[in-house]
């Protein structure tokens, strides 16, 4: 989500057993959960139709087939124990639909039936942003963020569930907060669990751009050996407009997938999706031609063809075997209405293709 147009977010997990406010909260998992091979209207056989290196706009994929309820901001999926696809989004104290196949996609509710009394110091029509869905040990979590437009006086959540279903999260509470005297803006969340257990959170937008700290997987808080706010991507112009990180780790690299330019404007939107890769979590991120991105770096991966407007907001997801790369768009054909785009990610040479 950014602060100055909309919306934007992501995610990822592994391992650890921790305590959420006196609650125990078995976090542990090696990735992002996988369950079968359900892929709906993009085929197992389906071969990548655009460059290694696209060039054009024309040379992007039109997103995979949904249905139903699809009008969406910043949406995070996963795919539950039970084979459901749960799909959060920003708005209505967080927009929850399911799907039984990755298509056909139901409103079934918010996560919140009513909001916690800390919003509305961050938003004062109490409305919270861009979720970040993962599942670990039994339990469901999610980070996001409460914000307004034009101000950097926000705040990222924490709610925890052992269902996922509408009006089951109980917030934990603040993680992190940022202040209008910050050079930097708390909204936008993205959980990344190492190998090794560590616990990272992305997060930012615009200001001095895209950040990470690390969390204690006793809490899902930040970490108090560690307080570091590290830099991972930012722009050197203004709006500085790059937000809404999502990193995940692949063939021992961290990619940083980030929404770049303008969300939330219809069909005048100029969101893209970029991507850096990087041996550490922490960074520094490079892109393909090995600029870094906290230099304005940052190759491709998505970016208005079409009727497709400005993609961004982005989520990446492990499903069968395949990553899924999860994003809104505005609709050329619709008005520039919000919706749901799915593509299926190709790693080659290192690099992520969207097809």
């Amino acid at each position: 989500m950014t602060e100055l147009h909309g919306r934007s977010k992501a995610r990822h997990r592994r391992k650890k057993t921790a305590l959420l406010s006196g609650i125990p909260l078995a976090l542990a998992a090696a990735g992002v959960m996988a369950y079968g091979t359900a892929f709906g209207a993009f085929g197992e056989d389906t071969q990548p139709k655009a460059a290694a290196v696209q060039s054009s706009a024309s040379a992007y994929p039109g997103p995979g087939k949904v249905t139903g309820d699809v009008v969406v901001h910043d949406p995070t999926m996963f795919r539950a124990p039970d084979g459901r696809y749960l799909l959060h989004s920003t708005h209505g104290h967080l927009e929850v639909r399911t799907s039984t196949d990755r298509v056909a996609f139901s409103r079934n509710g918010n996560a919140f039936s009513t909001p916690p009394r800390w919003w509305s110091r961050y938003s004062a029509e109490n409305d919270p942003w861009a979720p970040d869905l993962s599942y670990h040990g039994g339990r469901y979590l999610m980070y996001y963020s409460v914000s307004a437009f034009h101000s950097n006086t926000s705040a990222i959540g924490l709610a925890t569930s052992t269902t996922g279903k509408p009006g089951s999260w109980k917030d934990q509470g603040i993680v992190h907060s940022s202040t209008a005297g910050s050079d930097y803006n708390a909204i936008d969340p993205d959980l990344l669990v190492d190998d090794d257990g560590t616990w990272w959170l992305a997060f930012g937008s615009h200001w001095s751009g895209i950040k990470m700290i690390r969390l204690d997987p006793r809490t899902g808080k930040q970490y108090a050996g560690d307080t570091t706010r590290h830099s991972l991507a930012s722009r050197s112009k203004a709006p500085r407009a790059v937000e809404g990180p999502t990193v995940v780790k692949r063939n021992g690299y961290y990619y940083l997938f980030a929404s770049y330019d303008t969300c939330c404007s219809g069909t005048t939107s100029t969101y893209k999706i970029k991507v850096g890769r990087a041996t550490k979590p922490t960074g520094p991120y490079y892109d393909r031609k090995g600029v870094a991105m906290n230099r304005d770096g940052g190759t491709v991966v998505m970016a208005s063809h079409g009727s497709v407007i400005g993609p961004g907001g982005q989520d990446i997801m492990r499903d069968g075997g395949k990553d899924l790369l999860v994003y809104h768009y505005y609709d050329g054909r619709d008005n520039g209405a919000p919706k749901l785009g799915i593509n299926l990610l190709k790693w080659s040479g290192g690099w992520p293709t969207a097809y």
